[in-house]
């Protein structure tokens, strides 16, 4: 559509010339979207053929290989389901998915749960009588629950009435979440936590089932991820909305090794942690954690994430955060940076372990005197930790100010120790800062314990197969950390949340969705 076109005034067109125009306008926005789909899953197939094709000097190893196919076409199926949910007609019925592998192929040795689904009512529409059963539909699902594989089978009787031939009633198929496809909600979830909470990619996950005497390909588990990713997004995207509502958040960046099929090595990708935790001063916004995935570190990739927040972010010495600071920030105000005691800790400790100067060793002690006031007022309310911090803690940040100017001119500027002096010097702004405020931390250390469970998942994997893999690595950690942080049981919360998914959870009640609010059944 042109720009002349957008800047048509409709109110001067006839109703039904305007509705046409409205209506063409809709559908040229619908088939841009669904161009930008179809070319990135035109990228995504050639990056696939590159691992499967490339030069001999780029060949992977088995390993890489797996998680290679695996995160790409979790990406594939991610992108091939929101083709299918944004393409042109949606209101007629959907068509069902029809699985691509493993179809028929569930042991005859696992138990079958039985779930008979009868119509509403069995009186005959004419007024003769009560139906008879006629025959049945059955379909099964390979359903996980933790430590046990079952298949539920969906039985739909079929009745038709003895006296007339008016049709025959039966119950409609319940909701799924993959249409005509094997797995239940559960066994996604299932296959989610594994992935994401303990660190099992799906090829591996695939020969554990295959010991149970399971056939289902690596492949098919890696699209049932990229189908929950989808369907999850709206999820995530709501998360990071309710935290950045919030007037204080923590941030903190990880590494997060991704494969570079063209070179067949690794290439270093990031997830950027936003957490809200209030828990320490009795806030009444529950805690959350929203992953970011960023091919690089640039400080940029922290204000796009952080567009529309406004207030307090704690966190650490790197550079790149600088430009959050800045009148002409983009997404928002200039932030107010409150920086981690823990680090400026951790820059003595390092000189200390290394050559035991008594000069880091009298840093360590005065700052261990902060602690132990915080230690004190850990739980209490804002304006009670502010006093305290006004009165007991004040004084001893100021003398260790005058000890540390005095300490960097008696020490070279080049020397280790004088670096982590003058890095403690850049940042003494940020450092007084909880001094300011109630309601911050004297370190980052929160949004640190939340940062840990993709290191130890970046431990396992080794490292994501593709960037897609990265972003769909965060979403699912997103969840699962957050219901973790406030006491919900990861599988419980993704389960109920993929069969409200299924059930058309109304978009306007999404929130209800956020682990906080998810009460699962079991």
């Amino acid at each position: 559509m042109t720009a002349a076109a957008e800047d048509l005034d409709l109110s001067v067109l006839p109703p039904d010339y305007r509705a046409a125009f409205e209506a063409l306008q809709a559908t040229a926005a619908r088939a841009a979207e669904l161009e930008e789909i179809v070319k990135r899953l035109e990228h995504l197939v050639a990056e696939l053929n590159q691992v499967v094709h490339g030069k001999k000097s780029e060949k992977l190893s088995e390993d890489d290989r797996q998680l290679a196919f695996e995160d790409l076409e979790t990406a594939v199926a991610e992108a091939r389901e929101q083709k299918q949910t944004e393409a042109p007609g949606d209101d007629t019925p959907k068509r069902k998915r029809i699985a691509r592998r493993n179809r028929g192929n569930l042991p005859e040795g696992l138990p079958r749960i039985e779930r008979v689904i009868e119509p509403d009512s069995l009186d005959c529409p004419c007024g003769c009588g009560q139906m008879h059963k006629i025959g049945e539909d059955r379909s099964e699902r390979l359903d996980i629950v933790p430590a046990q594989c079952r298949v539920i089978v969906t039985v739909r009787p079929k009745y038709a009435c003895r006296t007339c031939t008016d049709g025959v009633t039966q119950a409609p198929t319940p909701p799924w979440l993959i249409e005509g496809g094997l797995p239940t909600e559960g066994a996604i979830a299932h296959v989610l936590v594994s992935k994401y909470a303990d660190h099992l990619p799906v090829y591996r996950q695939s020969q554990i089932l295959a010991r149970s005497g399971i056939d289902i390909h690596r492949s098919t588990l890696a699209d049932w991820v990229g189908v929950a990713a989808f369907h999850l997004g709206p999820v995530v995207d709501r998360l990071a909305e309710h935290l950045k509502t919030s007037t204080k958040l923590f941030m903190d960046e990880t590494t997060a090794p991704v494969l570079d099929p063209g070179r067949g090595q690794t290439k270093t990708g990031y997830l950027w942690a936003l957490a809200r935790d209030d828990r320490a001063w009795g806030g009444d916004d529950p805690p959350g954690v929203v992953y970011f995935y960023a091919p690089d570190r640039r400080g940029e990739n922290a204000e796009k994430f952080l567009k529309g927040f406004n207030g307090i972010l704690q966190l650490d010495g790197y550079q790149g955060y600088n430009r959050l600071t800045r009148p002409d920030r983009k997404g928002g105000d200039p932030i107010l940076v409150a920086h981690c005691w823990a680090h400026a800790r951790r820059k003595l400790k390092e000189v200390f372990d290394r050559d035991g100067s008594e000069i880091a060793a009298e840093g360590l002690l005065r700052i261990a005197e902060f602690y132990a006031v915080e230690a004190d007022i850990r739980g209490i309310a804002p304006g009670q930790r502010l006093s305290a911090r006004k009165a007991r803690t004040a004084p001893l940040v100021a003398a260790f100010g005058d000890w540390l100017q005095a300490q960097r001119k008696r020490v070279s500027a080049k020397s280790r120790l004088g670096e982590k002096l003058a890095y403690i010097h850049r940042h003494w702004d940020g450092l007084q800062t909880f001094l300011h405020d109630g309601r911050v931390e004297i370190d980052s250390n929160p949004v640190e314990n939340l940062v840990r469970p993709i290191a130890l998942n970046r431990k396992n994997a080794l490292f994501a197969g593709h960037d897609e893999g990265g972003k769909a690595w965060g979403r699912i950690a997103s969840l699962i950390e957050t219901a973790k942080i406030n006491g919900v049981e990861p599988f419980a919360y993704l389960k109920a949340t993929l069969e409200a998914i299924a059930n058309a959870h109304p978009q306007n009640r999404i929130d209800e969705l956020l682990p906080w609010n998810v009460k699962p059944s079991s």
